[in-house]
């Protein structure tokens, strides 16, 4: 039997599609309360154009194909932080900074993860774009709280990195030949103290530097003693005292997957309930035209692994018999109730899968 969609694509049916778009409305909704309004950048855009707006690239897990129209290679997106940096470096250039956008759209990956085999994910976030500041990560941090308490999250947790620590390490007080810095990075990644010993031991403690936030930034203080790295830990403690006691957070400061454009801060988010991270963040540079660069602080949240924490979605309906009075429906939609009209005699509560039936001007639970 032929299959009916691609591998790693599947139809969003009721009640999970309106639960989804519900998890987008609440967290916009939470992002809007804080200034950042929405943007909506279309699915494809010129490959070459894509891919120039983020430092390192944004076009790993892209699809391309050539423009029949234009016969210019087109990608479909991976991701949409880059095109949030493209309206900001372009159609938004003369706004003031730092500009403030929210979206929430579909992006298609060439390739899905080992631990999601989904290709098509639907991504929510927010870019502070023209600042990298302690200020903006500790209120981009905090949005992505709010977004995710307002989606119906709970259990939160938020794992710290410092992405460009073994760069800014390499290129001074603990030098590093250039063609190694990849393969250090890499074992130290894979927290393999071996190799790690092999390539350069002074990294070590770096390995152990990771876990419980407190514990964590106290090893990497006793590390720095050069305090090359203190405004960094300094802005990591900042943005931890911000969080309160709710939100449990650690410290892995040489973790470097899915983070390769970011500077000096990255985050993943966590909830209860969810097998991996929900979303992922931090500070990066936008590139305009000319090679300029502009600071910038995000995250980015993915709805499924949202909704996949949330359990049975709620599908309160009412059953209106055939005949009721439609002013009555609309009273009851008034009111809060998905209000479902029998268009036959014959049409059935159960039919319409409602949960209650409308009897003598109010709801009674079958």
């Amino acid at each position: 039997m032929t299959p009916l969609l691609p591998e790693g694509f599947r139809d969003r049916l009721p009640p999970h599609a309106d639960a989804a778009a519900a998890v987008e409305a609440r967290a916009l909704e939470a992002a809007r309360l804080y200034g950042y309004e929405r943007a909506d950048p279309p699915l494809v855009e010129y490959a070459d154009a894509l891919g120039s707006r983020l430092k390192d690239g944004a076009l790993t897990d892209a699809v391309r194909y050539v423009d029949p129209v234009s016969q210019r290679t087109l990608a479909i997106r991976p991701d949409v932080t880059a095109q949030i940096a493209r309206i900001a470096a372009t159609r938004m250039g003369h706004h003031p900074r730092p500009v403030r956008l929210s979206y929430a759209g579909p992006v298609l990956k060439l390739r899905s993860p080992e631990l999601a085999p989904a290709r098509e994910w639907r991504q929510i976030g927010c870019e502070l774009i023209g600042l990298d500041s302690i200020a903006a990560a500790q209120e981009v941090v905090a949005v992505a709280v709010s977004a995710l308490t307002a989606a119906g999250a709970s259990g939160l947790s938020i794992d710290f990195t410092l992405p460009d620590l073994i760069d800014t390490l390499a290129a001074g007080p603990l030098p590093v030949a250039a063609e190694r810095i990849a393969l250090l990075q890499e074992r130290l990644d894979a927290k393999d103290a071996g190799a790690v010993a092999a390539i350069a031991p002074d990294y070590l403690p770096l390995i152990e530097a990771a876990g419980p936030f407190d514990g964590a930034i106290a090893r990497l203080r006793a590390f720095d003693t050069r305090q090359v790295l203190a405004s960094r830990l300094d802005g990591l403690a900042a943005i931890a005292a911000g969080l309160g006691e709710d939100v449990t957070l650690t410290l892995d400061p040489t973790e470097r997957h899915g983070f390769e454009y970011q500077s000096w801060l990255g985050f993943s988010l966590f909830i209860a309930g969810a097998a991996r991270e929900v979303g992922r963040g931090g500070t990066y540079a936008v590139m305009h035209e000319g090679g300029a660069e502009e600071a910038a602080t995000g995250f980015s949240l993915y709805a499924d692994a949202i909704l996949a924490t949330a359990g049975t979605a709620d599908r309160r309906r009412l059953f209106l018999p055939f005949g009721t009075p439609a002013e009555a429906g609309t009273a009851m939609r008034a009111a809060g109730w998905v209000a479902v009209a029998a268009l036959t005699a014959g049409d059935t509560p159960e039919a319409q899968l409602c949960t209650h039936l409308y009897v003598d001007g109010e709801a009674r639970a079958l």
